[in-house]
C-alpha cells in the first residue's frame, strides 16, 4: 500500500477484523493488548476500531502520552517561573491548560505572564536571541521522539553564545514503563502495539529485553486503521502460539537499529536519570536530565524560584486510567466536572490523551 487511502479501505480493515475474529474464536480468556502512544490513542476511538474486534480481543490505553505523564510538580516549577520577572516561557500549545496544583499556564498568562506557543524547540532560541535582556524557558516535556529536537536547540544556542536560553527537562523514555505493566499481575498485558514515532528514533531492537524477560509480544505499528488492525491481527498470530518476539509492521519507517544520529544527540545533551510518571511513581533511569557538560542551559539548575506546595485533585483518575486498570468511562468526574473546556485531569487537556479521545469521538 503506498497512498493514504489505501491505509484507511474499509474492505481491508474489515478482512483483518474477520481474521482477528476467526484466529480468537472461542477462547475463554479475551486476548489484552495496550498501546502506549496517544497517537494510537486517538486512532484507535477515531476510527472506531474497538467496535470491529471480536469480544476475545480488548484494547487498553496506557502510559502513551507524554503531557499526561508530566507530574504536577514540574508544572507548578513551570507556573513559578512564568511569574518570575522579565522571564519568558517558551511551549507546546498542549501544556497551556493543563492544571498544576493551583494554576495553569493559560491562568498565568491571562494575569500577565509571557508565555508563548511555539512550534519547535528552535523558535523558544530564536525567541532567546531576540531578546537578549530577558531569560527564555523552554518546557522540554515529551518521549525519545521530541528529545533530538529539544538537544538540538541547546547546542544550537550554545553555538550562537546565548547565555540567556534554558530548557525545563522532563522527558521520559518508554521502554521502562511498558516493563513496569507487564509485571503488574493486575493488568495481565497480553502484548504491546508499540508507539510508532519513539520506535523510529529508538528502533524495534529495545523492545527485545521485555520480549525476553516477561514473554509479551510486541509489535510496532503505524497509525491508520489498516495499520492498526493489522499490528492487532500480528499480536493474536504470536499469541495463539504462544510466541513473543518483536516484529514491525510500521516497516515504511520503523528500522531495527533506529536514528543512530538522533540517538547521539539525546546522548551527548542528556543522562539518564530517576523520573517521576504521573499514576506510576519513580522509574529508575526513564527519564532524561540535561547532562553536566550543558548544565548553564538547564532551567532548574539555573534558575531557582519557590514552587508551592504539591497537590493532587481530588477525584481524578488520570494515573489509573494511564496504568490501563480502568477506561475514561469509570472516571466519575469524566464529561461532568472534567470537560475538554474545564478539564480536572492532564488526560482530559492534551490531544493525545485517552479521557479526550474519549470524549470526541465516544
Amino acid at each position: 500500500m503506498n497512498f493514504l487511502d489505501q491505509f484507511r479501505d474499509r474492505e481491508v480493515v474489515q478482512g483483518l477484523a474477520r481474521r482477528i475474529a476467526a484466529l480468537t474464536r472461542g477462547r475463554s480468556k479475551p486476548l489484552v493488548f495496550m498501546e502506549v502512544c496517544g497517537t494510537h490513542t486517538m486512532a484507535i476511538y477515531q476510527f472506531g476500531l474497538r467496535s470491529l474486534l471480536p469480544a476475545e480481543v480488548r484494547l487498553i490505553s496506557g502510559p502513551g502520552c507524554p503531557v499526561c505523564v508530566t507530574p504536577n510538580g514540574y508544572l507548578d516549577r513551570a507556573v513559578a517561573l512564568s511569574r518570575l520577572p522579565g522571564l519568558i516561557i517558551a511551549t507546546f500549545g498542549d501544556m497551556l491548560r493543563v492544571p498544576g496544583s493551583s494554576s495553569s499556564l493559560m491562568l498565568e498568562r491571562a494575569r500577565g505572564a509571557d508565555i508563548r506557543v511555539v512550534y519547535s524547540p528552535l523558535d523558544a532560541v530564536r525567541i532567546a536571541a531576540d531578546n537578549p535582556g530577558k531569560r527564555v524557558v523552554f518546557l522540554g516535556v515529551g518521549f525519545e521522539t521530541t528529545a533530538p529536537t529539544i538537544a538540538g536547540s541547546i547546542l544550537t544556542a550554545k553555538a550562537r553564545g546565548l547565555g540567556n536560553y534554558f530548557v525545563l527537562a522532563s522527558h521520559k523514555t518508554m521502554p521502562q514503563p511498558m516493563a513496569i505493566l507487564s509485571a503488574d499481575p493486575e493488568l495481565s498485558v497480553d502484548g504491546y502495539i508499540c508507539p510508532a514515532h519513539v520506535s523510529a528514533i529508538i528502533g524495534a531492537n529495545a523492545y527485545r529485553p521485555l520480549c525476553e524477560q516477561y514473554r509479551v509480544p510486541c509489535v510496532v505499528t503505524g497509525f491508520e486503521p489498516a495499520d492498526v488492525m493489522q499490528g492487532v491481527e500480528m499480536l493474536v498470530r504470536q499469541a495463539v502460539s504462544g510466541e513473543s518476539k518483536v516484529e514491525i509492521q510500521y516497516s515504511r519507517v520503523v528500522r531495527w537499529e533506529g536514528n543512530a544520529k538522533a540517538q547521539s544527540i539525546i546522548a551527548e545533551v542528556f543522562t539518564p536519570i530517576d523520573a517521576h510518571w504521573r499514576g506510576i511513581g519513580v522509574l529508575p533511569g526513564s527519564g532524561l536530565g540535561i547532562a553536566e557538560a550543558y548544565r548553564a542551559f538547564d532551567a532548574q539548575c539555573a534558575i531557582p524560584v519557590a514552587v508551592e506546595e504539591l497537590k493532587e485533585h481530588t477525584g481524578c483518575l488520570c494515573g489509573e486510567i494511564l496504568k490501563g486498570k480502568i477506561s475514561p468511562f469509570d472516571c466519575p468526574l469524566f464529561g461532568k466536572s472534567c470537560t475538554p473546556e474545564s478539564p480536572v485531569g492532564a488526560c482530559m487537556v492534551s490531544s493525545e490523551g485517552t479521557c479526550a479521545a474519549a470524549y470526541k469521538y465516544s
